[in-house]
């Protein structure tokens, strides 16, 4: 029996870019929607060009965005543009869109009307900051938003300047919030029979991952500080990367043991051939360590250096205590188990040719979508005014002559 997509008939109009939009909808096409990216006709999607390193191609940033979407081009700000728009989305199932505040509005396809054209249509927004605040009319890209929603405060050593996390968890972290409200909506779809507007913003969304420094506020009474690679909760040593054999910048191992007892650091003990400590009164609870928290890094650092992070996380591992190998991006994307399993994926791009990236991490059992290559500009014009509003090559050829796509 042929295998169907989650989202399969599930049709998705996206006026995103950049990052934390495109991230949405990336994951909803890996999820087997019908993602239709409808771009401005001479540049599209400004990820196209940004980071750049050839002229006149696609960046691998936005291919790394835009896997599995469809591209068409479509003049909104001309009256026979916004024609075939609201045509389109009498079919759709979400829109979505991640402009500067008010410009969907200007282009007279806010909430109001687009509920007007189609009432069940599910209707997505990501924004900087919400729009009835005072920054409401402010820009926002992924660092502001780990800057105003916490993530910077609590980044870096204690006495430091607060530090921008790695990860872009201010977009795609975004991104990902609100494709859990679409299908969400999608699913109350299903009873109702109506649509809704979704609101998410990368503040709201960088604030819900700071969730555990709250709890350290609430414990102290103060704004949790930044406690370089210690535990946010300020609660357990050992919590920290430790230097590794051969000495390069990321040959570091971090090692955990949980605060809610004694079994991760007895098990550590013995690992290291250090049972003489298991009764050492410095080390006996999880305060006690982290009372003695440079004592637990010395001791530490003394047995890892010995070895290479491997060999530290695969004899940890296998001892029951928490560690990781401080994995660069080559080691991970050449890694072979990854590319088995799909972390990575290979695709074929029109112009790149073939390029690797990191594939889709949720594994549905039933309903598994293969990863393509991003889209180029307007791409699928023909294919989806054909399919979506019924037009000839011709009529498609005369309206790119026209500037409507």
């Amino acid at each position: 029996m042929a295998r169907r997509a989650a989202l399969e008939g599930v049709r998705v109009l996206d006026l995103t870019q950049f990052e934390a939009g495109t991230s949405c909808t990336e994951a909803l096409a890996w999820l087997g929607a019908d993602v239709i990216k409808v771009e401005e006709p001479t540049l599209g999607d400004q990820g196209r060009t940004a980071s750049a390193d050839r002229e006149g191609v696609d960046s691998y940033y936005f291919l790394l965005l835009n896997a599995n979407k469809r591209s068409v081009t479509l003049n909104l700000r001309a009256p026979r543009g916004k024609e075939m728009f609201r045509a389109m989305l009498e079919s759709a199932d979400v829109m979505i869109e991640n402009f500067a505040p008010g410009t969907i509005e200007r282009l007279g396809f806010g909430y109001d009307t687009v509920r007007g054209i189609n009432p069940r249509i599910v209707y997505a927004q990501i924004k900087g900051y919400g729009p009835d605040g005072p920054y409401g009319k402010f820009l926002s890209f992924d660092m502001i938003a780990q800057a105003v929603g916490g993530a910077l405060s609590i980044t870096g050593e204690k006495d430091g300047r607060p530090l921008r996390p790695g990860p872009t968890i201010g977009d795609t972290g975004t991104g990902l919030h609100s494709a859990i409200g679409i299908l969400a909506a999608l699913y109350d779809r299903e009873h109702t029979g109506l649509g809704q507007r979704i609101e998410v913003t990368l503040q709201d969304a960088v604030v819900n991952f700071c969730r555990i420094a709250f709890a350290r506020q609430a414990v102290s009474g103060c704004a949790a500080e930044r406690v370089g690679n210690g535990s946010a909760l300020l609660a357990s040593a050992p919590s920290a990367t430790y230097p590794c054999k051969e000495g390069g910048p990321n040959d570091y191992v971090y090692i955990y043991t949980s605060r809610a007892g004694n079994r991760h650091w007895d098990r550590l003990l013995v690992a290291i051939g250090r049972e003489d400590l298991l009764d050492d009164p410095r080390f006996a609870t999880p305060q006690a360590r982290q009372d003695h928290e440079a004592e637990v890094d010395a001791l530490l650092a003394a047995w890892t250096r010995q070895y290479t992070k491997r060999e530290v996380m695969e004899m940890l591992g296998r001892a029951g205590v928490p560690a990781g190998a401080v994995f660069d991006t080559r080691e991970l994307s050449e890694d072979p188990y990854l590319r088995k399993r799909g972390t990575f994926v290979t695709v074929q791009h029109p112009v790149r040719g073939a390029f690797t990236m990191p594939g889709w991490p949720v594994k549905l059992s039933r309903s598994p979508v293969e990863v393509t290559a991003a889209p180029l500009l307007g791409q699928h014009n023909v294919e989806v005014y054909q399919e979506l509003l019924g037009l000839s090559e011709d009529e498609v050829a005369r309206l790119k002559r026209e500037e409507v796509i």
